[in-house]
């Protein structure tokens, strides 16, 4: 492993670390919580309509929101975070009172709000938004220029908050209906956002602006500009819905390796499709954009910075070899679009249903295209990897997640438990089933344990309590002799007693363990516990 990704692995596993660190204040809460000015108004629509100027890497412009009035009330919250200011905001031509704490701001209106009524607010602002010195995970604005001189922009702003370079309603559980935005850049340069193009404007001061459209609920962090001397190429899918538009922006130098490192992006589509269902977004196309950093999955405008180059920057997580079969940010940040975009978190320390499912889709895009044994190698090789530091479940309503194990030990979770189920056919129905059950929905852990235990008719609550809420991971402690074997679970919570598959010779038997000792007699001298399953094993 190479110096940059043992750098970069460090990063992120800094970022997670430091979260946990964090010690609570009185600004968690709002930013965290379903607070009573957040919970009295629906989303219905954004119009984020910025000018962006690249030199003083400045933002200055305002965010139309429209709303529906669930419940009446006279106070709004709407976040922004410093630097960044708010000018003013209005409601019908009318300036409002706004009271500002760190990150929320606190709107008092004039007009009544009744119940079922429509509504909306225009919030202006401006400044110099934070620039994120190590994107994606300490989140801002990326300021940078291509090799060419040229100014090269991108945001990312997963779990900081999209509040970080526009004003908006930041929490997870309340996605805006559809949105459109427009952002003003120097006329040598181009953006790219979500959704559609819908125009670009020229105007007399040397700028254009683009006009992109998005038709699908869509998450705050989600949204996403891109900036810079980008050229355009693209294709069309024949998929699951009919035929999906696919687009690819990248910077003018690096079109011909584009064009042949891009072709994992229609391979990804064909094998997720068969393992989670139709792409979520056809209406608003599929995107790959080159940015200045690793990359993110940002929702139809995925972003790329993975250097045109298979693995993770070259190097095969896993150690199997399986890992540099395919460019690691094209299929990874491809596969959020069904966990994560499509599926999504309410409260970030449910982040297991984003990442945990997209990084097992990595050894599903495997099983597709190179089978079975490359998708279990690949899966039990990232194993590695795990910290079992905090447990993956983190702290709710004050926007905290929990540990990076969200990735690897997840994955592995959702391994076993491809083994538990035993048949394939129906565990590609549940993934398929989730997706079409809380389709274009933000949802809580509980929702999918509680749908996956329906499914597969298995109570799976310590599974699921073991490991997405402790560090433990269940170790089988055994003795095989004279064709007798004994055993065993020890570090388990009360009542684990999840089964394992075992062979004895080359014939396959299970097993069911428990914290008290077992014995099962066998016809055979040699025992081989199966690897699928993520636990530790101990032979006595």
């Amino acid at each position: 492993m190479n110096k940059a990704i043992l750098s970069l692995l460090f990063v992120f596993q800094s970022f997670f670390l430091t979260a946990q660190e964090k010690t609570y204040t009185r600004q968690d809460t709002p930013r965290g919580s379903i607070t009573p000015e957040r919970a009295w108004w629906d989303l219905s629509y954004y119009h984020l309509d910025i000018s962006i100027d690249p030199d003083e890497k400045s933002i200055k412009g305002k965010n139309t929101i429209h709303y529906k009035i669930v419940k009446e009330h006279d106070i709004l919250q709407i976040d922004l975070q410093p630097p960044l200011k708010i000018e003013k905001v209005l409601q019908d031509g009318k300036e409002l009172n706004v009271k500002s704490e760190g990150n929320a701001h606190f709107i008092k209106l004039s007009k009544e709000q009744k119940k079922g009524n429509l509504d909306s607010i225009q919030v202006f602002y401006y400044g110099k938004p934070r620039e994120a010195i190590r994107a994606p995970w300490d989140g801002g604005i990326s300021w940078k220029k291509d090799v060419n001189g040229k100014h090269f922009i991108a945001s990312s702003c997963q779990g900081l908050g999209a509040s970080v370079w526009w004003p908006n309603k930041d929490h997870m559980y309340d996605e805006v209906d559809s949105m459109l935005i427009s952002v003003n850049v120097p006329k040598d340069l181009i953006n790219v956002s979500n959704g559609r193009l819908r125009k670009v404007e020229e105007h007399n001061n040397n700028t254009k602006t683009f006009h992109w459209f998005v038709s699908n609920p869509i998450n705050n962090y989600g949204v996403n500009i891109n900036i810079g001397d980008y050229v355009h190429f693209g294709e069309k899918y024949e998929g699951e819905k009919g035929a999906l538009d696919m687009d690819y922006y990248v910077l003018k130098d690096n079109l011909e390796r584009a064009k042949k490192q891009f072709k994992d992006a229609p391979k990804t589509i064909k094998a997720f499709e068969h393992w989670f269902g139709p792409y979520p977004f056809y209406e608003d196309s599929f995107k790959l954009v080159e940015v200045p950093y690793l990359g993110m999955e940002h929702q139809s405008s995925v972003t790329y910075g993975n250097k045109y180059v298979n693995g993770y920057l070259g190097n095969d997580l896993s150690g199997s070899g399986w890992g540099l079969k395919f460019d690691y940010i094209i299929i990874h940040e491809t596969g959020h679009e069904w966990f994560a975009n499509n599926i999504t978190y309410k409260d970030i320390a449910d982040m297991w249903i984003h990442e945990s499912f997209t990084c097992y889709s990595e050894s599903l895009f495997l099983d597709y295209y190179y089978g079975q044994k490359a998708s279990q190698e690949y899966v039990v090789g990232i194993r590695k990897k795990i910290q079992n530091d905090i447990p993956i479940i983190g702290t709710y309503n004050v926007n905290k997640e929990g540990s990076v194990d969200v990735y690897y030990k997840g994955a592995n979770m959702l391994h076993t438990l491809r083994q538990l189920i035993g048949d394939d056919k129906k565990w590609r129905s549940i993934l398929r089933g989730l997706n079409k059950t809380f389709y274009h929905q933000t949802v809580t852990s509980k929702q999918i344990e509680d749908y996956i235990c329906q499914e597969t008719k298995i109570d799976l609550t310590h599974f699921f309590d073991q490991y997405l809420r402790t560090t433990k991971i269940p170790t089988l402690e055994y003795s095989f002799k004279g064709g007798k074997l004994k055993y065993r679970y020890v570090d388990v919570i009360e009542g684990y007693n999840t089964p394992v598959r075992i062979f004895i010779g080359d014939n396959p038997y299970w097993i069911q363990p428990s914290a008290e000792w077992r014995t099962k007699e066998f016809k055979g001298d040699r025992i081989i516990i199966d690897p699928n399953f993520y636990i530790y094993v101990k032979p006595l």
